[in-house]
Order: structure tokens, then sequence, then C-alpha cells
């Protein structure tokens, strides 16, 4: 049985900037997504619109987010990614110091 989860983030409004960004997850760095894969996230994509990032997360029952923010504090090849898109990133208005991506509200869904 999987989860599914939907976060959001801001880039900086800069299309130099962004373009980077964009070319940077064509290679993301193997450490990256199996520290992703060893969480119990099953599939992950990114969608972007301008500056605004939208995540899917589809988790397994062993993801956590505590547990996966732990396991990254643990991992300096996951810190430098980390420190390397914030270069690019920008928090949104309502996030709290070292919030990053925030979860979405599901307001709507079409049920068959």
């Amino acid at each position: 049985m999987s989860r599914r989860h939907c976060l959001t983030l801001d880039l900086k409004d800069d299309p130099k900037l962004i373009a980077e960004y964009k070319r940077r997850h064509e290679r993301i760095w193997p450490e990256i997504t199996q520290s992703i894969k060893d969480s119990g996230i099953a599939e992950l994509e990114i969608y972007l619109l301008g500056t605004r990032m939208f995540m899917i997360l589809d988790v397994n029952e062993n993801f956590s987010f505590e547990a996966k923010a732990a396991a990254d504090q643990r991992n300096p090849i996951v810190q430098d990614w980390e420190e390397r898109m914030w270069e690019f990133q920008r928090a949104l208005p309502q996030a709290k110091p070292g919030e990053k991506w925030l979860p979405m509200e599901r307001i709507f869904k079409l049920e068959t």
C-alpha cells in the first residue's frame, strides 16, 4: 500500500538559475537517488511552473518524514546536495526558519 504526499517550494526568480537547477536534476547523484529509495519513497516527481515547484511522493509503509530527515542529517552527501540546491531555491512566505518543501493540502479528489 502506498501513500501520496504533495509538497511545494519556490525557485529564485532568475531564468539562468532555473535553467541550471533543471540541468542538475537531469543528472542527480546516485547517492541521492539511493537515499530517496532507502527512505521508503517508491516514486518521486517534481513539476515546475515559473518559479513554483510541485513534488509528488508516493511512499511505502516504511516512510516517515522524521526518519528521512534524520537519515539525511547523518548523510554528508545528502547535506552537500541540499546545500547546493538551496542556492537555487527560495523559501515560501509561510515557511518557518529551516523549512524548505512544505506539504500541500488536498482539497479535491475525483472518485471513480
